[in-house]
């Protein structure tokens, strides 16, 4: 039984390493905060586009927007704060 604890403990710790390490992969091109454009203008923009956002997040160089994709597709996708261009890993 203490065995079978130990894998899962381990198994879970690798899995949110895992995704913890996932965002690090993902740089958008670095601009002073001022140039940035509003959130809101890319949220109106990805629904005018198709998609579903649940959630937007700024992350040190980018947009990080959580939802679904014009094809309905669960998605997790990052987009430079200046041009709004999808940045991919």
């Amino acid at each position: 039984m203490k065995n079978l604890r130990t894998t899962l403990c381990i198994a879970a710790l690798t899995l949110c390493a895992n995704t913890a390490f996932a965002h690090g992969n993902v740089q958008c091109k670095e601009y002073p905060k001022a140039e940035w454009r509003p959130h809101t203008e890319l949220q109106e923009k990805l629904v005018k586009d198709g998609w579903t956002v649940r959630r937007m997040e700024k992350t040190d160089t980018c947009y990080e927007v959580y939802g679904k994709d014009p094809k309905g597709k669960r998605v997790e996708a990052f987009f430079d704060p200046k041009t709004f261009e999808r940045v991919e890993e």
